[in-house]
């Protein structure tokens, strides 16, 4: 299955390179790459991911990765990243939902 990542997901591996660069720049670069390549391990098995509790809806999972939490979506030909954060928050729904509760523009 192909991997597409969305703008919020993004902007969650760009903030986490940021965080971690403040003490150590290659770190943050090899752990960033950690987290992507963990993503991409999804293709292969998309169910391998539990489902999110906060959530408690099918299609949308996590896999875990050290203190972090790659949350994904499946569709019926790719799957979606949705988002990325340390494992001890909860979820933001919004973050998830986010382009849904915006109007469309017409």
């Amino acid at each position: 299955m192909k991997i597409f990542w969305t703008k919020e997901a993004i902007l969650r591996l760009q903030e986490i390179q940021n965080y971690i660069s403040r003490d150590n720049t290659a770190a943050a670069i090899e752990f960033v790459n950690e987290l992507i390549s963990v993503a991409e391990t999804i293709s292969d098995y998309p169910e391998k991911g539990r489902i999110v509790p906060e959530l408690s809806i099918e299609k949308i999972r996590e896999v875990l990765h050290k203190n972090y939490r790659v949350v994904y979506l499946i569709k019926k030909n790719s799957i979606d990243i949705l988002t990325l954060f340390e494992g001890h928050q909860l979820l933001k729904k919004e973050e998830i939902f986010k382009s849904k509760l915006k109007s469309p523009k017409q």
